[in-house]
Order: C-alpha cells, then sequence, then structure tokens
C-alpha cells in the first residue's frame, strides 16, 4: 500500500477541511456530495490502485478515472496540488472566473479526464477509455465514480452490458451509496436495490464495503484489480452524505443548502476536531 491507513486518515481529514473552505469562500458549490466521496478518492489516490506520476497529469503517464457524479468532483481538487497537478493557489479562486477550478470538473484542469455534470454518461466515457486501452496493448486502469441516484439512469445499465459483452477487466465502477438523492431517500423515490445482485446479473463482479473505512476500502480495491477473472468490477461504497459535519449528514436537503454564520463555525470546529483525532 503507497500510504498507511493513519496517514490515509490524516489526508481525508485535510481534503475536509480544504473543500469546505473553497466552498465557504465561493459561496457556492456541493458540499455533502463532495465529502462522502472522501475516503474513496483517497484510497485510489495514495492507496496505490490510481497509477499516475508525480507532477506530471499527461494523460499518457495515468490511468483514467471520470467522476460521472460531476457535482462532487470537488473532492479531486486538493489531491490534484498534493500531487502536483495543479497549483494551490487555485483554491482560492475555486468557481471565480479568473480560476480554473469549477464546480464541476472538466478537462481543461490537468488530470481530470471528462466533463461532470450530466448523470449516467461518466460510466460510458470510462468503458471507451478501458476498451481503447485494452486494444492499444496499455496497461492502464479506469475508474468511474458513479452517485447511486444516478443509477437511475438507463445509460448506465446500457454500458454494464458493452463492459461484460468486452471482457473490460480494466474497467472499475464505485458507486458512492449514500442513499440520498436531491430530493430524499433513493430507496423511497426509487429502489435500487439488491444492487449487488443487479451488476452480477449484467456480468460483473460485484462487492459491498464500508465506504468511509479505509481497510474495506483498500481490501476490495485490492481483489478487485488482482481478479484473474475477465469481467467489470463495481464496488459499491456504503458512505454518508455530509460526512464529518454532523447536523449536514444524511440530510438530503444540504444538497443545496448553504449554512448561515453560526453553521458555518460549527462546522469548522467538528471538521478541526476530525483533524486532530486523525493526527492522533
Amino acid at each position: 500500500m503507497g500510504s498507511s491507513y493513519a496517514d490515509l486518515e490524516q489526508k481525508a481529514a485535510w481534503i475536509r477541511h480544504q473543500v469546505f473552505e473553497m466552498y465557504v469562500a465561493a459561496k457556492r458549490g456541493h458540499l455533502v456530495s463532495s465529502l462522502s466521496l472522501t475516503e474513496i478518492l483517497v484510497t485510489l489516490y495514495y492507496g496505490g490502485f490510481y497509477r499516475y506520476e508525480r507532477g506530471n497529469p499527461s494523460p499518457d503517464r495515468r490511468d483514467r478515472l471520470v467522476v460521472s457524479k460531476g457535482h462532487g468532483a470537488t473532492t479531486l481538487y486538493p489531491i490534484l496540488a498534493d500531487i502536483g497537478f495543479i497549483e494551490a493557489s487555485e483554491f482560492d479562486r475555486y468557481a471565480q472566473a479568473d480560476g480554473i477550478l469549477r464546480m464541476h470538473a472538466d478537462p481543461s484542469i490537468p488530470g481530470i479526464d471528462s466533463v461532470g455534470g450530466s448523470l449516467g454518461q461518466g460510466l460510458g466515457l470510462a468503458a471507451g477509455f478501458a476498451l481503447a486501452a485494452k486494444r492499444d496493448g496499455i496497461d492502464r486502469r479506469a475508474f468511474a465514480i458513479l452517485g447511486d441516484a444516478e443509477l437511475y439512469e438507463g445509460s448506465i445499465w446500457e454500458t454494464a452490458i458493452f463492459a461484460a459483452h468486452n471482457e473490460l477487466d480494466n474497467l472499475v465502477a464505485v458507486v458512492d451509496r449514500n442513499r440520498l438523492a436531491i430530493l430524499g431517500e433513493t430507496e423511497t423515490l426509487l429502489r435500487l436495490e439488491p444492487l449487488e445482485e443487479k451488476f452480477r446479473s449484467f456480468g460483473w463482479a460485484a462487492v459491498t464495503v464500508d465506504g468511509h473505512s479505509f481497510e474495506a476500502l483498500h481490501g476490495a480495491f485490492e481483489e478487485t484489480l488482482s481478479r484473474p477473472a475477465r469481467v467489470p468490477t463495481v464496488v459499491i461504497a456504503d458512505t454518508i452524505k455530509g460526512r464529518g459535519i454532523s447536523f449536514m449528514e444524511n440530510d438530503h436537503e444540504w444538497h443545496t443548502r448553504f449554512p448561515n454564520a453560526d453553521q458555518i463555525e460549527r462546522a469548522r470546529t467538528e471538521l478541526s476536531a476530525y483533524t486532530l483525532r486523525a493526527e492522533g
């Protein structure tokens, strides 16, 4: 593994803090959707699963990653700065006209492979990256980060058929399974379960893990990427929307709500406590 679990906890705490401050300064963004993704992306980038060359965002020198739930892509920005793909000074210009970091990422940002925001398209893009690598004889992985409500889109399941047919064992989908859509709980709005069985019926390998446990995520990715079977894989990561800020957790209304001054200070206090715990 690239980093210890303690190191990963510290990275996650730092990223949550940075994402929050960018969001508060810009007075815009999708904070709670970004917070649920943190451990997933930290595990991929610092756990040795997403392969890249530090300081070199050239597409020829790294795997592919598509954040299909584009409203959560802000979580990537601190990581991209930390690995030398962008300048940390860009944090101060997040979601501003003179900066490169947008609420929805796009390929004008070094290290970003696709435009996010139109839900349901990212898995198809990642499958295309995976198929191209196969046909070109390149050892390259393609990861797609999906929101669970995004699975309502038919294009997801069309791609699932395509990926299994083409034996894309270099394709890994990760579902941010926080069980909340913008309007409420997924299982109330339009039931998704049994999700593992659905993917398996389309010819995928599937596993469900705690999406905030580095040990569980590491085990899932390690098993997935060492599996000899010629099938794509989905990791269903059970997460908490708004993770790290107690009054935002598991509340779908915070998808679009902005905190008042008292709530901002309360969130800062909680995130600082989270950082202290991570530092041990």
